[in-house]
C-alpha cells in the first residue's frame, strides 16, 4: 500500500460506458493532486488556494471498464478525447480483486447507480486495512430516478453534485430517509471548458445534439428529424448539423433503439444538402456552433458555459419524460417555429449560476471543496466502515437482487460458486472474447432491430 504521506495518491476510475468514463476520468484529475496529502493546508503547496500554481499536477488514474452492454469501444474513448496510459476490461470479480491487490488511495465510481452500490459493498466486504476513499456522482443533468440513484449511491465517502441546485436536492433525499447526508460536495461537470463563443462573420452553424434515449418513439424522432431538415431548407445557407453519439450497434450511457442514422435513410425527401451527421468531440464541434439546439442534452450545459447561444426544445412538450423540465426557469425554452422565425433565446443569469455553467471565471474553483474532502479524508489515520443506507436490514427485498447481478451475496463477498476472478489467457482468452463481441453483437442488433420491429408488429 502506498504511503499517503510520501507520495501522489494512487487513483483508479471504474467506468460502465463511454460517458461516464469522460466523467470518471476528468473528476479524478479535477479532485486527486498530485501532492502530498499530508500538506494540503500549507501555502507553499501547488494545490494550496494560495499558491499560485493551484491545482498542482493532476494525476493520472488507472482505467478500468466494467463489462456490459455498454463497454465502450475503441472509437468511443478516442471520441471522448479522455485518454490515460491503460484501460482494462473487467468484471466487477476482477476489479475488487484489483481493490484488494493494487492498493488504490482514491476509487471514482463512474457508473450507474446499482453497480456503485453493489461495488461499495464489494469493497466493505474486502475488510481490507486502509480501504480507498470512494467518490461517485452523475454524468449530467440528473431528471429521473432521483431518490432511487442518490440512495444507491449513498455510503460513498463523496457523492458529487454538479451544481448549488443539486446539492440541495440530494441532501434533501439523504436527509429524508435518515441517512447521513455529509457526503454530497458541490463540484461541477469536470468537462466544461473551450474558448468563449464568438460571433464570426461568414459562419451560421446550428448543431442539432441527439440523446440515444429522449425521446424514445419513432414518431417523435421522425418529427425532431424533419423539423430540422426543414429547418436547413429555410435557410439553404446556414450549416446545420446532427450530432450523434454513437454509431449503429454501439451503446452509450443509455439504450438507443432508434439511431437517427436510420431514420435519416427514412425521411421523406432525404436530408438537405446543407445538413449533415457528425460525430467527434462535442467540445469540437461547439468550437464552430452558432447555436445549439436540444431536448435535453448535457451538451446544453457545455454549450452554455462558452456562452454558445442555446435552444431548449417544447415541440414535444415540456415533461419529466423528457428531462426539458429541468430548464425551467432559465429563459431557454422555445419551439421550432420560433427557430425558424430567427428567435435566438437569452439563458437567466441566476439560473446559469445555480447550476454550476456561469462563465464568470468561478469555474476554476469549482472543485475545491471535493479536492479538500478527498485530501481530508486521505490525511485521516483510518477511515470508518463503508455504510451504505441500503443493507439487508433497510432493503431485504431489494439489495440481495441487486448484488447478485453482479455476482455478489447479501454480505458483499462473492456469491458461492462463484468462478475465480482470474482472467483466461492464451487460446482461452482469445474465444472468450470472440465469444463476447458475438454476443454484444447480437444483443445490439436485437436492441436496434428486432425489438422495434416486434413493438411495430404488436401496434398492428
Amino acid at each position: 500500500m502506498p504511503s499517503r504521506t510520501s507520495q501522489a495518491p494512487r487513483v483508479a476510475v471504474l467506468a460502465d460506458s463511454d460517458t461516464r468514463w469522460k466523467w470518471g476520468a476528468l473528476t479524478a484529475r479535477r479532485i486527486a493532486a498530485a501532492d502530498h496529502p499530508d500538506r494540503l493546508d500549507h501555502p507553499d503547496r501547488p494545490g494550496h488556494p494560495d499558491h499560485p500554481d493551484r491545482p498542482g499536477q493532476p494525476v493520472e488514474p488507472a482505467g478500468f471498464l466494467l463489462r456490459g452492454r455498454a463497454t465502450p469501444t475503441a472509437r468511443q474513448l478516442a471520441e471522448v478525447g479522455v485518454g490515460t496510459d491503460s484501460v482494462r476490461e473487467v468484471t466487477g470479480a476482477r476489479f475488487l480483486r484489483a481493490i484488494r491487490e493494487e492498493g488504490y488511495d482514491v476509487v471514482v465510481l463512474a457508473l450507474v447507480g446499482g453497480a456503485v452500490q453493489a461495488m461499495l459493498h464489494g469493497i466493505a466486504a474486502l475488510r481490507l486495512p486502509r480501504r480507498p476513499v470512494l467518490v461517485t456522482g452523475y454524468v449530467g443533468v440528473v431528471y429521473e430516478k432521483l431518490a432511487d440513484g442518490l440512495l444507491l449511491r449513498h455510503g460513498a465517502d463523496v457523492v458529487l453534485a454538479n451544481s448549488r441546485h443539486d446539492v440541495h436536492r440530494f441532501r434533501a433525499v439523504y436527509e429524508g430517509v435518515g441517512a447521513d447526508a455529509s457526503a454530497v460536495t458541490e463540484a461541477a461537470l469536470p468537462f466544461l471548458g473551450g474558448a468563449p463563443y464568438e460571433r464570426r462573420e461568414g459562419r451560421d452553424t446550428v448543431v442539432f445534439a441527439v440523446q440515444p434515449s429522449v425521446p424514445e418513439s419513432r414518431a417523435d424522432r421522425m418529427y425532431l428529424l424533419g423539423r430540422l431538415a426543414g429547418h436547413a431548407r429555410l435557410h439553404p445557407s446556414r450549416e446545420v448539423l446532427l450530432k450523434l453519439r454513437s454509431r449503429p450497434g454501439e451503446h452509450t450511457t443509455h439504450l438507443e433503439e432508434l439511431p437517427y442514422q436510420r431514420l435519416a435513410e427514412r425521411l421523406p425527401g432525404g436530408l438537405p444538402p446543407n445538413l449533415r451527421l457528425v460525430y467527434g468531440h462535442m467540445g469540437e464541434v461547439l468550437d464552430r456552433t452558432d447555436l445549439l439546439v436540444t431536448v435535453s442534452s448535457t451538451a446544453a450545459l457545455e454549450a452554455l458555459h462558452r456562452r454558445v447561444p442555446t435552444a431548449i426544445l417544447t415541440d414535444l412538450g415540456v415533461r419529466e419524460a423528457l428531462g426539458n423540465h429541468h430548464f425551467l426557469g432559465s429563459g431557454l425554452l422555445t419551439s421550432w417555429d420560433r427557430l425558424d422565425a430567427g428567435h435566438r433565446p437569452e439563458p437567466d443569469g441566476e439560473w446559469l449560476a445555480r447550476q454550476g455553467v456561469a462563465a464568470d471565471g468561478t469555474y476554476e474553483k469549482a472543485f475545491d471543496a471535493a479536492r479538500e474532502r478527498v485530501a481530508g479524508l486521505l490525511r485521516q489515520p483510518e477511515l470508518p466502515p463503508v455504510a451504505p443506507y441500503y443493507t439487508p436490514a433497510t432493503a431485504p427485498g431489494y439489495l440481495p437482487g441487486l448484488l447478485a447481478r453482479h455476482r455478489l451475496a447479501a454480505d458483499g463477498g462473492p456469491l458461492p460458486g462463484t468462478a475465480p476472478a482470474d482472467e483466461p489467457t492464451g487460446v482461452r482468452r482469445v474465444l472468450r472474447e470472440a465469444v463476447r463481441r458475438a454476443a454484444r453483437g447480437a444483443y445490439r442488433h436485437g436492441v436496434q432491430r428486432v425489438a422495434p420491429a416486434i413493438r411495430r408488429m404488436g401496434e398492428l
